[in-house]
């Protein structure tokens, strides 16, 4: 009878650890399917953003032409505007000015309408059949890959020294084309802080008339805003309205009065944005230019540094020789003369190397024993 009683504890105890067991095996599997050794937060952000990559991919190529159209439409009708309202502005204050415009502003003209057409027709470049240097395999192409080339979802295509898929260009942004792409943002931010300075004084006159200004006319917002927020709440009434519309003429007066009041505001505003968005995304890839590094590269040398750091080692990009070697590099240019014809001037140069093999700046591939200090 006591041996009877004894078993029963054992057997209470044994079920119990296999249930426990049970439990967590069922547990560790679960959280396999979300979790291991491996996840970061940037595994969790790129898995939260698989919506919108999954629509990148599949629809970017179609929305490229309608990006294209749109940069030409918009560019044009600046043009045109400064044409047909400020040039003629400007003739009636000095003539001296208006040769200084024709120059100066034909000359953005040229180098934007230039290397954005280059930037949308030259090819960035692909890997050749015969790689000499293989820094791994795409998956998706299951071709070699040389350093720096990465595989575009969008072209289908593996891209050298790939920036990034810019639909404002429907091409992607790679060794051969990266030069135009930047130039050309260059050149438009430059254009656009141009078309603002000249049409400034028509632009307040058209836009704030004969009203007191409590900020000054290029802050705008914060002007609407203060008489907006200002301005005390009346009821409108019949009479009032009839005033509205009798100021309403007297502000515009003829038809072509109102087609200037609604161009010169137009290219102005248009113009403040495109100087922001543009200003912002050129100071993003100046910093990565003068580090020797592509938008991709600069999250994937991110990682490493961190790698490194842990192990209280320093991390060196090997692309980078400093910000000035970075520019000449980059630009194509060694002395003043190169740069006056290959950056100021349109030029169809080709980049330095091949986008297959880099010399780096820790060793020259064609000697690997020899150090470059």
């Amino acid at each position: 009878m006591a041996r009877f009683y004894c078993t029963i504890p054992r057997l209470w105890r044994r079920l119990k650890h296999c249930i426990n067991e049970r439990i967590l095996l069922i547990r560790i599997t679960y959280m396999t399917l979300f979790y291991n050794s491996f996840t970061t937060w940037n595994t969790v952000l790129d898995t939260g953003m698989e919506p919108l990559f999954w629509f990148v991919d599949r629809f970017a190529k179609y929305l490229g032409p309608i990006f294209v159209v749109a940069v030409i439409i918009l560019t044009s009708s600046v043009v045109l505007i400064v044409y047909i309202y400020l040039l003629p502005d400007i003739y009636t204050r000095s003539m001296a000015w208006v040769y200084f415009h024709l120059v100066f502003g034909h000359w953005l003209l040229v180098n934007i309408v230039f290397h954005y057409y280059m930037g949308v027709c030259t090819s960035p470049g692909h890997p050749p059949q015969s790689v000499p240097e293989i820094a791994s395999i795409c998956k998706k192409c299951i071709a070699p890959k040389p350093p720096r080339t990465h595989h575009c979802s969008v072209c289908r295509k593996c891209i050298l020294k790939m920036d990034h898929h810019c639909p404002w260009l429907n091409n992607c942004v790679g060794h051969f084309n990266h030069r135009y792409f930047f130039l050309f943002m260059f050149y438009m931010w430059s254009g656009t802080i141009y078309v603002c300075i000249t049409a400034y004084d028509l632009f307040k006159q058209e836009f704030f008339r004969n009203e007191e200004l409590a900020y000054p006319a290029a802050v705008y917002p914060l002007h609407m805003a203060h008489k907006i927020l200002g301005r005390p709440a009346t009821h409108t009434t019949t009479e009032d309205t009839n005033n509205s519309t009798k100021m309403y003429e007297d502000y515009y007066g003829d038809i072509p009065n109102k087609w200037l009041h609604n161009c010169v505001i137009y290219e102005f505003l248009l113009c403040s944005g495109v100087i922001i968005a543009l200003g912002a995304l050129m100071m993003w890839h100046t910093r990565l230019i003068s580090r020797g590094e592509t938008s991709i590269e600069v999250h994937i040398n991110g990682k490493e540094r961190r790698r490194m750091n842990k192990l209280g080692l320093v991390f060196k990009n090997p692309h980078s020789f400093g910000a000035l070697q970075n520019w000449k590099i980059f630009l194509g240019f060694k002395d003043a003369r190169t740069f006056l014809w290959r950056v100021l001037l349109p030029s169809r140069h080709k980049p330095i190397g091949n986008g297959v093999t880099w010399k780096t700046s820790t060793y020259d591939l064609n000697n690997p024993q020899l150090l470059v200090l």
